[in-house]
């Protein structure tokens, strides 16, 4: 994600992405996983799934006792009253003996579920949905379940980060939001270490746009409804998923085999917006050619006008920019942050929200490089100008180690991005690029931790730099300027 003035309070604001309503009951599907011999039931004990996916800054947020391989959701909205209504298939692997299991899902109204196509029991608490199946599901076997639903969705507050999740626009709506924000349009388990696929329905009234994640699979129209389809088909965090419902200006194009697809709000002119998202590809060619390939089937933009998103979030495949950034007029930087997380925080996720700094000090970085690609300043010149004005409260707020009040601070991003530059003096060019491309590529599709990144670095440069790292992520005063070993 990517700042806009000052400390970003917005952090919820949703991701996501709708369907078309009144989906059939699904047939039993276990190709999630194949499954193990459970035994015989009567010695096995099943109890109720986590409530939470044990996040030390989250506690609440996902849930345990099973694993998600892919989400179908169909919903339909009607801006004009503000209500979906949308059913949501979940297909995933029990990670323990389940008597019951919760998934996430604030404010609307849960009509009916079933599990393996038999009715269960569904009760809420909270944002909480808690399911029990007729029967118990039993750990290394793959379950469906399907859940109808609908009413009018409502944003998340948050008294430390702030409102996000699905907003009502003027003309339609916007899910978006970091670090939760999905559960306000369907039933998730929303939490980042529980990765999967998405196959999206969003049906809109005619002469709306529905923008979603991934490869366009499309649209057809019938009567005044208009359905549109996407799918992701690598594994994305659920805070990655995103919806966007209005009136743009799309552009469509095709790079490297992969569908370029870009939007552009019409409620403001054309101008910088169009003209930044529209070298979406050659920001991608360029940071392709330090991180490796790019790690998706699908390039893209969104450009919002609402007032209430400040920020741009990097919401896989398909990125989305509040307007704000282009004020003054063209900005590939944003464009440069945004697809850098393509690698770092969509591909490679964070398994905890106390690593953000993984993701937003290597985005951070990628601004510096593309600076220095475009010949506006040097990375050494970035580096030095911003530890030279470094407050003492970034100093103070530890980047590895934020804490839920500072999680997208100033610390994580700009200490965060010197803390690469850091490694990067201290290890030379050729072992530095070397982990950032080995780091997308070992754990390309999959969730790390700071740890698994200080072992990398440490196995590729053959050199010892828990203490460099202790200084810069963990300490709290300022390091001293790095200087090659």
């Amino acid at each position: 994600m990517a700042r806009r003035g000052g400390r970003r309070r917005l952090g919820l604001l949703a991701c996501g992405t709708l369907l078309l309503a009144g989906c059939g009951s699904a047939e039993p599907d276990r190709s999630a996983a194949a499954p193990s011999d459970p035994g015989p039931t009567a010695s096995r004990s099943f109890a109720p799934g986590a409530a939470g996916a044990g996040d030390a800054y989250f506690p609440t947020y996902g849930n345990g006792g099973y694993d998600v391989a892919s989400y179908t959701i169909k919903v339909r909205y009607d801006p004009d009253t503000d209500k979906l209504t949308g059913t949501t298939t979940v297909r995933a692997t029990a990670t323990a003996d389940l008597s019951a299991f919760n998934l996430d899902l604030a404010g609307l109204t849960v009509r009916s579920v079933t599990v393996d196509g038999a009715a269960a029991r569904h009760a809420r608490t909270d944002d909480e949905l808690v399911v029990t199946p007729a029967a118990g599901l039993t750990s290394g076997n793959g379950f469906v379940a399907e859940i109808r639903y609908g009413g009018r969705p409502e944003a998340l507050r948050s008294e430390a980060l702030g409102e996000g999740g699905w907003l009502h626009t003027a003309d339609g709506a916007i899910a978006l939001g970091q670090p939760q924000s999905a559960s306000t349009w369907f039933p998730v388990n929303d939490h980042p270490s529980d990765k999967a696929t998405y196959d999206v329905e969003i049906t809109v009234p005619k002469g709306l746009t529905a923008v979603g994640n991934g490869v366009p699979k499309g649209k057809t129209t019938s009567g005044d409804w208009t359905t549109w389809r996407w799918s992701e088909g690598s594994p994305m965090a659920s805070y990655l998923t995103t919806v966007v419902i209005g009136k743009f200006r799309v552009t469509t194009d095709e790079h490297k085999g992969r569908p370029v697809w870009s939007a552009v709000t019409t409620q403001l002119p054309e101008g910088a917006p169009d003209r930044s998202i529209a070298r979406t590809v050659e920001v991608a060619d360029y940071l392709e050619s330090i991180f490796g390939p790019y790690p998706f089937g699908a390039y893209g933009g969104v450009v919002v006008a609402d007032s209430r998103i400040r920020y741009a979030l990097e919401t896989q495949s398909r990125p989305v920019y509040g307007a704000s950034f282009f004020r003054q007029g063209d900005n590939t930087d944003v464009v440069a942050h945004e697809l850098a997380h393509q690698w770092y925080g969509d591909s490679v996720s964070i398994r905890r929200w106390q690593d953000i700094w993984l993701n937003e000090g290597l985005a951070t970085y990628a601004e510096w490089l593309w600076a220095e690609h475009t010949g506006k300043s040097t990375v050494q010149r970035t580096f030095e100008q911003k530890y030279a004005g470094a407050s003492t409260l970034l100093w103070r707020t530890p980047p590895g180690k934020p804490g839920v009040e500072n999680l997208f601070g100033s610390s994580v991003y700009d200490r965060g991005g010197m803390t690469v530059h850091a490694l990067r003096v201290a290890v030379g060019d050729t072992a530095f690029f070397t982990i950032l491309r080995t780091w997308a590529a070992e754990w390309k599709d999959g969730n790390a931790t700071t740890a698994d990144f200080v072992a990398l670095a440490e196995r590729v440069s053959g050199k010892k730099l828990d203490k460099l790292f202790d200084a810069w992520l963990f300490g709290t005063e300022r390091p001293p300027t790095p200087k090659p070993r």
